[in-house]
């Protein structure tokens, strides 16, 4: 037991109460608060401590006290990597001694006693002050002890002498502290690159020719490579993206492989899916020999970082039948009754072409130290961005230990989980560590399944953990809504990922190309799909809207607002054609309204209801939009204004608020 008498509870922000870390990015500032109190009449202080986990000594702040039992301090987060923070409390003496003195002197009582009580307790700190070798502070609180002992002074005089904020800034500073209580477990903040936070993804197969014009009828598509692929990266800056992800670069496996359309039987010039990882001409840390060279690979690094683009990897922890590993360490798989090694399976779908690791191997330890040593190569080879395929059939305690393992070197990395799982799995990654996480947003259309995932992925208590990635399509994901083929419905699905969450992605060229052919009725594949097959890309082919996805990331970058997460509003409309949502900066200097016509095929009009005071707007007074998607301008007023979106022209108004007009010419309309 020990004497310790304050309170502390309810530290907040926490993930879990403390058993996972909290997310943020490098230079923001952790704002922490606590409630914290102490039997009887007595006083209490707060301070918050911080450190990183490369440091010793904590730094330190006092707290301040927002009323009832509640205490407030922040501090900043300088560099990447995890800090450690936590609240002391102890009972303020002089503190509570500085109350009980005002309230006996505005009594008008004799106060002589009191204030030499006073002086002994400045007298003490003066005494700490100078053990330490802090002469100034310890000069001021002599000069103040004198003048608390001085009968040549009015009670009076002392005692407003006793209130002034220097002393107590002094007694806070050096007076005894006495059983402080110190807030258990010390709590964590994980601190990652702003691209952690606010990234446009755009993935394509570096295997796959793109060229600027209609490719010769008949002619098939010739393997591309790396070096081919810097004019890919060239077009992906350029529409305003700035992590390029490729899937796997590696060698891929003969045995069972994949032909085109996920044919079970290929043919000699079938490339295969790079997911089935591995050949004779190596495995993870190796690249396709048709791809090019490792060196080729460290190049195309360099090119995009010169165009401030990242390169994004997939990680797939899985193997061909023909990878090393199969042969190396044959104990990492697990094999059946009749002698052969499981395939991958998610029954019905079967997956010859990839054995998975067996994680409850005996020889598990020398596994897990070998697929780290596989983030570790490629990072050594210049990668900070993974996307993990699959995370969530790998086990927990693997995430827990390799994220903060690779970080510890390479303190940069973002990991991108791509786990289509049910929510408590998806959470779970993400407190283990993985920076970003795929999300349902392909499968959320109406204005009901919107409304009800943007609340639920804005929650703050899940923005503390998780950062949703959204994508409206992927290699493996076409959806049905974007199998009609409508212009409208593209760009009205990119628009909405790309402002409703921070970090958003497509898969292209065959997004803003408009693929829309699936394999068959009622499937999400692709017809003809880069998975299993070489693609010639014609970049300028028509129609599409790459001009509209280049407008996009450019509101993105322009805007603080959609650059995060916080601070979003859902508004009403009385038509359920019609979603309606904010995003306001942290500092309260952006502000942006989203109006979408979730009907790709008619015309819609509806009146928007809006939370002014989400918008910082008073309902009095006119105010100026601005639509950053085809520059018009706009006057409205309180709550109610009228819209109509016509998606056959834009389905989509991105508005600026507050946006002071250049002269009323400039006005479409006038409310």
């Amino acid at each position: 037991m020990d004497r310790s008498r304050v309170i502390i509870d309810r530290v907040e922000p926490t993930v879990d109460a403390g058993r996972f870390a909290l997310k943020r990015c490098i230079n923001d500032t952790l704002m922490i608060r606590a409630r914290a109190f102490c039997d009887g009449h007595d006083q209490p202080r707060c301070e918050l401590l911080w450190r990183h986990w490369t440091e010793q000594q904590w730094s330190h702040i006092v707290m301040n006290e927002e009323g009832w039992d509640h205490w407030q301090a922040g501090f900043r987060l300088p560099k990447l990597g995890i800090y450690y923070y936590t609240v002391i409390g102890w009972v303020d003496a002089f503190r509570t001694w500085r109350e009980d003195l005002r309230k006996r002197a505005q009594a008008d009582q004799d106060i002589d006693v009191d204030l030499r009580i006073g002086a002994a307790m400045v007298r003490a700190a003066q005494a700490h002050a100078e053990q330490v070798d802090a002469p100034a502070s310890a000069a001021s609180l002599a000069a103040y002890a004198v003048q608390l002992e001085s009968a040549n002074r009015t009670q009076t005089q002392r005692a407003n002498l006793a209130q002034e904020r220097p002393l107590a800034h002094l007694m806070c500073e050096w007076a005894e502290r006495r059983a402080v209580t110190r807030y258990q477990p010390e709590l964590r903040v994980d601190v990652e690159p702003t691209r952690a936070r606010f990234s446009s993804w755009y993935e394509l197969f570096p295997r796959s020719p793109a060229v600027s014009g209609p490719p010769p009828a008949g002619t098939p598509p010739e393997h591309a490579t790396l070096s081919q692929c810097k004019e890919r990266l060239d077009y992906a800056a350029d529409l305003g993206f700035n992590i390029v992800y490729l899937p796997p670069i590696h060698p891929i496996g003969q045995t069972h492989r994949k032909g085109a359309n996920n044919a079970t039987k290929a043919t000699a010039d079938d490339v295969g899916s790079p997911w089935a990882i591995g050949s004779a001409a190596g495995g993870h840390k190796s690249v396709h020999p048709r791809l090019g060279t490792l060196e080729d690979f460290k190049g195309l690094v360099g090119y995009a970082r010169d165009l401030d683009l990242d390169i994004a990897l997939d990680i797939a922890f899985q193997v061909s039948p023909d990878h090393p590993y199969v042969a190396q360490h044959p104990q990492w798989f697990r094999e059946r009754p009749d002698g052969t090694i499981q395939y991958a399976e998610n029954p019905p779908k079967k997956y010859e072409d990839i054995y998975p690791f067996d994680f409850e191997t005996q020889d598990w330890r020398a596994l897990w130290a070998e697929l780290a040593s596989i983030f570790a190569f490629w990072c050594d080879c210049g990668v900070r961005v993974f996307r993990v395929d699959n995370p969530h059939t790998k086990p927990f305690n693997f995430w827990e230990w390799l994220i903060p393992t690779i970080k510890t070197n390479y303190p940069e990395t973002i990991f991108l989980s791509e786990a289509f799982a049910r929510p408590a799995v998806m959470h779970r990654l993400a407190k283990l560590g993985f920076s970003q996480s795929y999300t349902y947003f392909t499968w959320r259309n109406s204005k009901h399944e919107l409304s009800e995932y943007l609340r639920e992925v804005t929650r703050p208590e899940m923005l503390d953990f998780m950062r949703p990635n959204f994508w409206p399509n992927t290699p493996d994901i076409l959806h049905e809504t974007l199998q009609n083929g409508r212009r409208a419905t593209f760009m009205l699905r990119a628009a909405l990922a790309a402002t409703m969450s921070s970090n958003y992605g497509i898969y292209g060229p065959a997004f803003e190309l408009m693929e829309h052919v699936p394999r068959h009725p009622g499937s999400e594949e692709y017809l003809d799909s880069e998975k299993y097959q070489l693609r010639t890309w014609n970049l300028n082919q028509t129609p599409n809207i790459t001009d509209f996805i280049r407008r996009l990331n450019r509101i993105r970058a322009e805007n603080s607002a959609l650059q995060q997460n916080r601070n979003t509003t859902i508004h009403g409309a009385d038509n359920d054609a019609i979603f309606v949502f904010s995003k306001r900066s942290d500092a309260h200097d952006n502000f942006i309204l989203v109006v979408a016509n979730l009907s790709a095929a008619h015309t819609h009009s509806a009146t928007v209801e809006l939370d002014l005071e989400a918008l910082g707007l008073d309902p009095e007074r006119h105010f100026h939009i601005h639509d950053l998607v085809d520059d018009a301008r706009y006057i409205w007023r309180g709550r109610h204004n009228f819209v109509e979106l016509t998606p056959q022209r834009c389905p989509v108004h991105i508005f600026r608020i507050g946006e002071r007009p250049r002269n009323e010419q400039d006005f479409d309309y006038y409310f």
